[in-house]
């Protein structure tokens, strides 16, 4: 299902692009619903769209051979899946997956790479996006090897509240040990003493963050090093948080999710 782009739909980086250049990508835009697990693309498949999640959740993976895929990136309203279309190359790196069910902002990979051409506004938007993604992508690489499981999990969990805005999680133990490449076994532990420790509440297949500052104690620096990685790119000239990074929503209760 797709409609026409609105231009109330909220992504991070077209909501930094001057005026004239975000309405010109808007309007080349239209409204997707993405659903859970939905697979967008194989490894080294040619890049059809560009998308811009405004509450869709993507992971972005790659796999080993007779391993679960492995998430190495996640993707939400401060971000873009396709930006390596910005410089020239036109297939998948990895393979792109919902993550969570929501709405995304699609346009055409042609027109894409038409209006990076044209406007040098969104072309630095992109590089700088670019880099961040590399930052990042070293960063995943380095917990992956190094952290425990307690950590690893932890700084996924805050990652993705961040792009839920706080919202309830639906996820399974199943879900959570194939995304950080570990036994279900070791998230059930992980995630059982993070509830006995009133950091999340879990039941049916659903995780409530009860408490970000106590989740940000258990995880790893990699966490932290995330955000500022965003933030020393785009830096911030706005008073709304939540339109600089989703990592940088505060709360006055630590205990209980912002409305």
């Amino acid at each position: 299902m797709s409609t026409s782009a609105s231009a109330s739909a909220t992504n991070q980086l077209i909501d930094r692009l001057p005026a004239a250049a975000s309405r010109s990508l808007l309007a080349a835009c239209r409204t997707v619903d993405l659903e859970f697990d939905q697979v967008l693309a194989e490894a080294n498949a040619p890049i059809a769209h560009v998308l811009f999640p405004t509450t869709a959740i993507i992971a972005v993976t790659t796999q080993v051979k007779d391993r679960n895929p492995l998430e190495m990136s996640m993707i939400g309203h401060e971000g873009m899946l396709g930006a390596t279309l910005a410089l020239g190359i036109k297939r998948q790196p990895m393979r792109p997956v919902v993550q969570r069910s929501g709405q995304a902002l699609e346009i055409a990979a042609m027109e894409f790479r038409r209006q990076v051409k044209s406007s040098p506004a969104l072309r630095r938007l992109v590089d700088g996006y670019l880099f961040v993604l590399v930052e990042q992508l070293a960063q995943t690489a380095a917990c992956n090897a190094f952290h425990e499981v307690s950590a690893r999990l932890a700084r996924w969990l805050l990652m993705m509240d961040d792009r839920t805005r706080g919202e309830p999680l639906e996820l399974t133990h199943l879900f959570l040990s194939d995304m950080l490449g570990v036994r279900r076994s070791a998230v059930t532990i992980a995630a059982g003493h993070m509830q006995e420790q009133q950091l999340i509440r879990y039941a049916r297949g659903n995780i409530q963050v009860l408490s970000r500052s106590g989740l940000e104690s258990v995880a790893c620096d990699c966490y932290p090093a995330s955000v500022a990685s965003y933030q020393r790119q785009f830096g911030s000239e706005e008073t709304d948080t939540d339109r600089v990074h989703p990592n940088v929503r505060h709360r006055t209760d630590g205990l209980s999710p912002e409305a």
